[in-house]
């Protein structure tokens, strides 16, 4: 069975770091993408960072120059370093994944959840 195994959240001074990390548990054909989401209370998720399997990246607007997504080579382990916290970035990180788990069909599948929380 796959899964998204999340980790790294926290709490973290503003102008901190902390990096997420998302594994893919079981086996998988091959790696589509890879995204991170967020939902903060009260609002709706929203999409923060995305990598393909090319490599190709692209950010929120609003993390953009502050975060970085990367993938270590070929693995299935994909990261987001944060950096320079903002008390706006408290929220539930959530990772998203576009995954070939035949070599017909893909499946999309999301982790439970990390929490981080920037204090001010």
């Amino acid at each position: 069975q796959v899964q998204l195994v999340e980790s790294g959240g926290g709490l973290v001074q503003a102008g901190g770091s902390l990096t997420l990390s998302c594994a893919v548990s079981g086996t998988i054909f091959s790696f589509n993408a890879m995204n991170w989401h967020r939902q903060a209370p009260g609002k709706q998720r929203e999409f923060v960072a995305a990598i393909t399997s090319d490599g190709s990246t692209n950010y929120a607007h609003s993390v953009k120059g502050r975060f970085t997504i990367s993938r270590h080579g070929a693995g299935n382990t994909v990261y987001l370093k944060m950096n320079s916290l903002k008390p706006e970035d408290t929220a539930v990180y959530y990772c998203n994944a576009d995954l070939r788990v035949t070599f017909s069909s893909s499946s999309d599948f999301w982790g439970q959840g990390t929490q981080v929380t920037v204090s001010s």
